[in-house]
Parts: structure tokens; sequence; C-alpha cells
């Protein structure tokens, strides 16, 4: 099935030929005609499966009719990062190519004064990011009552940045009767209890299993003897061995990020850095070198794990397992996409073990060990030496007694020996010959251990004095 029977107009189905497009992915098959109709939306699909056309594709036909006003945008478009939120601005520039539709993007890191202008001419699409977006709602700048169509993307990460109370405000602040569109790569209790708020008999489109990842993306895991230095040893010979177009090396720190692309360029590698540190003018420019291969590969932290668009990248690797499961499916994400083949390398050490069984019980599977070049494969529940015991010959060290709870154990000749030569205390000198009464004891005779104090004192008459 193509684009045409999806029911978008002409001049869409022109521009998406020209773009190179013929056949919808199974969420833009299933999405957009239901846009088109007017359904809420609730799609569950993996990042890469072409969400961001499957609404930005039918909302261009729906707001073709219309004219917005001064501060009051007909559609909203909340993304989590400005990575993303400038990649949908893109994709509606190129759609939207033979239309008429205005545009404004509202992200952090852009003056404000440039922003608002646009607001005060009136915008037909806002996409922002919630922060910025509430920035401009208490400064009285937008106003969100006239709006007919929102989109909530990626409202998992939503979750994840702690953007879901700035959501639900915004939500609060725009008419009952909207059309509602919220995608999402997993659906934890939080987001399932927003979208039964806000929508109204969604249309729930689920196009693969939350926690799963692309078949065209081959899964590696390398285990590591040692720390970060060593982890950096093994990445450079990765990116050795490995036939590299291009690279994401993705970190959990950022301070990790910045430690790494300089080892990186010091040893020669054509590299750039992104996270969220960095001046929004940078992490563009950076990207779009990363975009146009100026830089082969590109150290980042998970702000980029979303926010990326380029069809082709060969490699992803995992510098550290990511402390949420669910990011490494969004990470692994940016290669392998639009039915390109790719592979993704996870380094890990035996100080990453739980990390690692998070994330194998998250996937449902293991991921298969790769051996690392020059390097005998270690196994995943290998736990490093103590450093004290690091190359130490074992040494013949004498048997350990048995505890005296070991009342089982029948002491050795070697045991018994020691005991009978050791000092002996007073009490146990008079105690030596006293029968335990925990154990079997000759029969008593006579009177035994029992004889009256006065017998003791007896004395015979042969002693007595003159």
């Amino acid at each position: 099935m193509g684009f045409d029977y999806l029911g978008l107009s002409e001049d869409l189905l022109t521009i998406v030929e020209e773009s190179g497009y013929t056949t919808p992915t199974p969420i833009q098959a299933k999405a957009i005609p239901a846009t088109l109709q007017g359904r809420d939306i609730l799609g569950i699909a993996q990042t890469g499966t072409g969400k961001t056309a499957s609404f930005t594709l039918p909302m261009i036909d729906i707001l073709s009719q219309g004219r917005a006003r001064a501060r009051m945008p007909r559609s909203l478009i909340l993304e989590p990062t400005r990575e993303l939120a400038t990649q949908v601005s893109e994709s509606f520039e190129k759609y939207g190519a033979k239309s008429k539709l205005t545009m404004a993007l509202l992200i952090g890191g852009v003056a404000f004064k440039d922003q608002e202008q646009k607001l005060d001419r009136g915008v037909d699409v806002l996409i922002a990011t919630p922060g910025r977006l509430m920035d401009h709602m208490q400064r009285g700048k937008v106003m969100l009552n006239g709006v007919e169509i929102l989109v909530v993307d990626e409202a998992d990460r939503m979750l994840d940045m702690g953007f879901i109370p700035d959501v639900e405000k915004i939500c609060q602040a725009m008419p009952q009767k909207i059309q509602s569109l919220f995608f999402s790569a997993t659906m934890p209790k939080e987001i399932k209890r927003l979208t039964d708020k806000f929508l109204k008999d969604p249309k729930e489109i689920e196009v693969a299993a939350p926690a799963s990842t692309a078949q065209t993306i081959t899964q590696r895991l390398c285990m590591v003897k040692g720390g970060e230095k060593e982890k950096r040893d093994a990445l450079r010979q990765l990116l050795k061995s490995e036939k590299i177009k291009n690279a994401i090396i993705f970190c959990n720190r950022k301070s990790v990020v910045k430690i790494l692309a300089k080892s990186l360029a010091v040893h020669g590698y054509s590299v750039g850095e992104l996270h969220g540190d960095m001046v929004q003018s940078i992490r563009t420019e950076t990207l779009a070198k990363f975009k146009n291969d100026e830089i082969q590969l590109l150290v980042a932290s998970d702000v980029a794990a979303r926010g990326l668009d380029i069809p082709d990248v060969s490699h992803v690797f995992n510098f550290e397992i990511p402390n949420n499961p669910e990011d490494y499916v969004h990470r692994i994400g940016r290669t392998g996409r639009a039915g390109r083949k790719g592979s993704s390398f996870t380094l890990t050490s035996p100080a990453e073990k739980k990390n690692l069984s998070f994330l194998h019980k998250f996937l449902g599977k293991e991921i298969q060990l790769h051996e690392l070049p020059g390097q005998a494969p270690v196994q995943a529940t290998e736990r490093p030496a103590p450093a004290h015991k690091k190359n130490t010959p074992k040494k013949n060290t004498p048997e350990k007694k048995p505890s005296n709870n070991s009342a089982d154990v029948a002491p050795s000749a070697t045991q018994k020996e020691n005991t009978e030569k050791a000092p002996q205390t007073k009490e146990q000198s008079k105690n030596k010959n006293k029968p335990n009464r925990h154990q079997k004891s000759e029969p008593v005779i006579g009177m035994g251990d029992h004889m009256p104090a006065f017998l003791l004192s007896y004395e015979p008459l042969n002693d007595k004095k003159d």
C-alpha cells in the first residue's frame, strides 16, 4: 500500500514522493487515516518507526483551512528536548513547503524576543519544549484557548525528564474539545493515567512491543576487565576492527562525555561532543557537522538518544549501560533506521553487573557476547578480584580448625596433641576432671560428686597429734 491510499492531499503526496518515500511505515499507515478522521490517537511505537511523519503530514492537511490569530496558535506539538523540537520543525518546513502555514519554535537557548515576534504575528503550528512554553505562558505571550490539535511526542521521555506536571498544566489550559495525539515508545503507569485523563475514545496503535529493538540492528555485549581507562582502550580496539562510517557513543554522565571526547581527539579521531550543558548554538552546529559527515564520531549523553534523525548511522556504542533500561532501546535505535542495517556494541564491566541484569530482564533475553580483539573472553558473571589479591600466587595455608560449634566433627590427632600441650587456666585446671553433664560419662560409684561436706572434712584417727 502506498501513501496515495491514506487520504492525503495531492500536494502532500507530491512532496512525499519527491522526498523519496513510497511506502508508509506501519505507524504511518494506521495513524494518518485516523488523524484525518478527527480521532484521538494513542500511538505506541519504538524510535525510528516514522512517528514524526505520522502526525505532521495529516496536520498540514487539517490546518490548511483557517487562519491563525496573534498569540493564539492553532496547534501545539510538545517535545521533550530541543533537538527533537528542532527535528519536527524541519519536517514541517519540508512537508509544508506548498502550504501557507506559519510555524514557531519555542526552545531554550534562544532569545525570547525573536520567539515573541513570531507569536505576535500568529502561528498555525507551535512546536515547543514544556519549560520554554510555560515561560511564555507566564509572561502572557501565548494563549492556548485557540488550539485545535495537540501532539505530545515521546511521552515516556517527558516522564523521565520530570515534565509531566508541566504537560498536565498545559493540557488544562486548552479547550476541552480538541483532537489529541499521544505518542510514546513505552507506556508506564503515569503516562497511562495521563492519556486516560485527556484522550477521548482514542484509537490505540501499537506497532512494536515496548521493549523491542529493531530487527535490523545487530547487538553485541563486550565485557571489559577494569574501569573507564580499560573501556577507552576497548572502544578504540572496536573502532579499529569495525567498518565504521559514522557512530554515536553514548555515556551516562556529562563528565564522562567530555573526558571520552577529549581522549578520542588525542588519539586522532574526528570527534564531537553533545550534552545538556552546551550552548544551544554549539549543539546545533555540532549536530550539523555530524549530519554532513564533517565529524565521524559523536560522543553524547542521553540528550541525543531520541533527538537525532540521521538515516545512515552505521554504529552505536554504549560506553556505559544506561541507568534506565528503556534508554537502551532508544540509544541503539539511532542506527538501523528506515530498513537499513546497523550495529550496536555495549561496553560493560563487572561493576555494572546490576544494571546489566536489569537490562537483560527488560529485554527478555541476553545480549550476545563479543570477544574484544586481543583479549580473552570475559564471562558476564565474573567479578574483579580485590586489589590485594591480584596477581598474588596462592599460598599453601593449613586447614582451618573447626569452630567450637562444630560438635559433630571429631578433632584430629594433631589438634588433640595441641590441646594437651596448651597451658591451662585455673578454671580449666579446676574443672579438668569434672565430667560434662552434656556428655555420656561413666556410672557414678558411691556418692560421687554429691558427697556431703561434713564427710569431706573427716580426718583419720592415726593422723591425730599427741
